[in-house]
């Protein structure tokens, strides 16, 4: 590792060359140093009190996950801020994630221009809403129904449930849930629960 780690670089933990090769060229083509990992041991066994940046990895990988990854870093004196990347994107894994402190979580294929703006955001310290929210309205804007509806699908509820809980049928849930995704401006539910996550 070279002298690139005192600058505020991006760490890349993914198992699939090619992803780690273009996130690379991404990043590099926006000026900031990267350094690339094939899996999270590798990453945990080099990373330093003195790094400085953000962890973008993948939530899939053999061996230890990315969340296994985040945990281990949880109490590191590097304190880097981790972005989660996964092609299988569910509500629990998004939760897991943000507990362990994500600034942000996108499921591939993620928009190019969001990551970028996210990993800008956690190099300068802004807080997670700033680059998971921008200027999507806030949840304030829905109604009582559809933030009640929100709580429970954030916790990982199907409409049938929630429908029993609320008294209404699946498919009222299924009407408010898309009102208040497109409110939101999310596009799946990974989505609802950063933005749920970042409106407290």
């Amino acid at each position: 590792m070279t002298n690139e780690v005192h600058r505020k670089t991006v760490f890349i933990v993914d198992d699939d060359p090619a992803v780690r090769d273009a996130l690379g060229l991404l990043f590099s083509l926006q000026g900031h140093p990267t350094a690339m990992f094939a899996c999270a041991e590798d990453f945990l066994r080099a990373i330093q009190p003195g790094w400085r940046g953000v962890v973008v990895a993948d939530i899939r990988m053999p061996g230890l996950s990315g969340l296994e990854m985040q945990e281990a870093l949880a109490n590191h004196p590097s304190r880097l801020p981790m972005i989660m990347i996964t092609a299988h994107a569910d509500i629990a894994t998004a939760r897991q994630a943000f507990k362990y402190d994500a600034v942000d979580f996108l499921e591939k294929p993620f928009d190019h221009d969001q990551l970028l703006a996210s990993v800008e955001n956690a190099m300068q310290g802004l807080p997670q809403t700033a680059s998971s929210i921008g200027t999507r309205p806030v949840v304030t804007t829905l109604s009582a129904r559809e933030r009640e509806v929100m709580a429970l699908v954030v916790d990982g509820l199907d409409n049938g449930t929630i429908g029993n809980r609320l008294g209404i049928s699946p498919r009222t849930v299924e009407v408010h849930k898309s009102r208040m995704m497109t409110k939101l401006g999310a596009r799946n539910l990974a989505e609802l629960v950063r933005i749920a996550h970042a409106s407290g």
